[in-house]
């Protein structure tokens, strides 16, 4: 480890430890979203909702998550990292409470909005936290760490919503999601480390903080970077929010079924980190990135062909969907501290605008593409391809020489 780093002093337990408590954080964002995805039917016949007012309770939470992200970070900068994490997990517990109280789809699109208004607080803070503790090449081992981890849990996300839906009702899966966020609060108070000094910390005031995005915003480099790692991930992404039309009607699996595809997706994520970390420091970052976009290249020409000439079937689709989201996994731990490291003194505000940026893709692909595109798995396959697209040019442009 770089004699640079702090975390010695910070983290007594193995470093995998430190990984598990932050992929908790980083991971609740997903989980309440992939646990609620196989009881949509459900929750649409209990509270008398159309498909597209239940579409509306995916991109109000993404919506929400984005809009908050860009005060996450920043409060982090200002006040520290453990009481933004804190307050974060406590409103979003509240917030899943709500959920399962609700009695009517605009009740539900309320509490879902505020449910993505503090789930991101652990996501943002927790990049923040492991650039404050470590160099970059161990840095970039963690990132992989907290991604590897951070896979556990969405991959059987659907398998336990779908059995709670099944045995229990809808409105369990959001008292899971309580249960969830209590326990993350416990442990969280209990284990997490501040990483901010005082000396560190910067004033919250409206004033630099407009300043300080500003700048950021005025940097193509930084706004390449950002479009390179977040919209590619949407196109694997559309997938899993068009899920249920996706899986059930074009795959015909039942719900209990889904956690299949869950797997196999999840199980590329996790991939690419192990290998992302077994790179670090052994090749250039910028070679890594490239070979992350080679696998997207490939498997998406090879994704459109097969939707374009065969009936779509889960045998091969899910293979498809595992390997591109292997090669988004490989590259983008490396691309995150790359925009991090862009502004070594506001690392919170950094991930929040990179997390704000990539949130707000996510809804407009919940609300305006997937409605689009899901009737067909061709028209899927398509948007996926165009949205990596979109990533790879703004990665050409950010690797571009500066003069």
């Amino acid at each position: 480890m770089s004699t640079t780093s702090p975390a010695a002093s910070l983290w007594r337990a193995p470093r995998w430890a430190l990984a598990v408590l932050l992929a908790g954080l980083a991971t609740l964002g997903p989980f309440s979203i992939d646990t609620y995805l196989p009881a949509f039917t459900g929750i649409a016949a209990a509270l008398g909702a159309t498909p597209v007012q239940m579409q509306q309770t995916l991109s109000a939470y993404l919506f929400g998550f984005a809009l908050m992200n860009l005060f996450h970070g920043a409060l982090s900068d200002s006040f520290g990292r453990r009481p933004v994490v804190l307050v974060g997990l406590a409103v979003f517990t509240l917030a899943s409470a709500g959920c399962a109280l609700a009695h009517s789809i605009g009740e539900l699109v309320f509490w879902r909005t505020v449910q993505g208004l503090s789930a991101g607080a652990g996501m943002v803070v927790s990049r923040a936290i492991i650039r404050d503790m470590f160099a970059p090449t161990d840095a970039q081992r963690m990132m992989s760490q907290v991604t590897l981890f951070f896979g556990l849990a969405p991959a059987v996300a659907p398998l336990i919503g779908g059995v709670l839906y099944t045995y229990a009702g809808w409105p369990w899966i959001f008292w899971l999601l309580v249960l969830v966020g209590a326990l993350l609060w416990l442990v969280n108070w209990r284990l997490l480390p501040e990483t901010l000094t005082p000396a560190q910390r910067q004033p919250f005031a409206a004033g630099p903080l407009l300043r300080g995005y500003w700048d950021l915003l005025g940097n193509p480099r930084f706004v390449a970077l950002v479009l390179a790692s977040g919209i590619p991930f949407n196109g694997m992404f559309l997938y899993v929010l068009s899920a249920p039309v996706f899986l059930g009607e074009h795959l015909g699996l039942a719900p209990t079924q889904f956690f299949v595809f869950f797997v196999c997706s999840i199980g590329g994520i996790m991939a690419g980190a192990w290998w992302s970390g077994r790179l670090a420091g052994k090749i250039a970052p910028r070679v890594q990135i490239r070979w992350g976009f080679a696998i997207m290249v490939v498997v998406s020409v090879v994704n459109v062909s097969a939707h374009a000439l065969f009936a779509p079937s889960a045998w091969w689709a899910f293979p498809l969907i595992g390997l591109f989201a292997l090669g988004w996994s490989l590259m983008v731990p490396v691309v995150t501290l790359m925009v991090l490291d862009l502004a070594p003194e506001r690392r919170g505000m950094a991930s929040s605008l990179h997390s704000c940026i990539g949130s707000a893709a996510n809804g407009l692909v919940a609300g305006v593409v997937v409605p689009l595109v899901m009737h067909s798995t061709l028209a899927l396959a398509l948007a996926s391809a165009a949205l990596m697209s979109v990533g790879l040019l703004a990665w050409r442009f950010a690797a571009q020489p500066r003069g």
